[in-house]
Formats: structure tokens, sequence, C-alpha cells
């Protein structure tokens, strides 16, 4: 199993920054994605971007170009630097991984396929 924690959630002005992390604990040799989701109040969780263990990422179109992913592979931490936020990037954010490494030892678990959340933190940005 994972456990997954955020941190670094809280109150900005327009046009400021945060980062986010994420700490990954548990058997998280078998993680090869890590993804960051939002959702606002009344909307549906929408994915951010993700970084797979080599460091390829991929963004959403509404980030890309504001908000930066990265990881640290030996501490098992993963981060989300968002700059020029706005009022509408106002939601609570969820770290997200994947039991997804394609070796053979992983493949054959109980655990390869599934999907992993954290608690989410919040993030609110005044206009």
């Amino acid at each position: 199993q994972v456990q997954l924690v955020e941190s670094g959630g809280g109150l900005v002005q327009a046009g400021g920054s945060l980062r986010l992390s994420c700490a990954a604990s548990g058997h998280t040799i078998c993680i090869s994605t890590m993804g960051w989701y939002r959702q606002a109040p009344g909307k549906e969780r929408e994915l951010l971007g993700s970084i797979i263990s080599g460091g390829r990422t991929n963004y959403a179109d509404s980030v890309k170009g504001r908000f930066t992913i990265s990881r640290d592979n030996a501490k098992n931490t993963v981060y989300l630097q968002m700059n020029s936020l706005k009022p509408e990037d106002t939601a609570v954010y969820y770290c997200n991984a994947q039991y997804d490494n394609p070796s053979y030892y992983c493949t054959t678990t109980q655990y390869y396929g599934m999907n992993y959340w954290g608690k989410g933190t919040l993030v609110t940005v005044s206009s």
C-alpha cells in the first residue's frame, strides 16, 4: 500500500506563488506515475499534470506555463510549483500516485494498477 500526504496549501494573493509537496510512503518502489489534481467547489476533479519516475511531465492546457511539477525520487516526494496564481485556481489540490511500475515484480503484486490519493490541501487565491 501507499500513503500520500500533501502540504503547502494556504492563502495567497493573485499573482503570487505557492509550492505544494506530496510525500509518498509505503510500497513506493512500484509507483511510477504521480500527478496533481484539483477540485474547486461545485466542479469535477481536474487533472493538472503528471510526472513519471524518469522525469517526463505532462500538463493540462489550463496550467501550462504557470505550474511546474517536479519530483525527488530519493525523498519519494513530488512538488507542484504554482506561479501567477489566479482566483480561479482556488481549489483543493490532490496528489495522486499510480502503482504502475512495469517491472515483473510490481506487475505481479495484488496492488498493480491501483490509484492512491492524498487527502488534499486547500489553496485559496484572493483577488
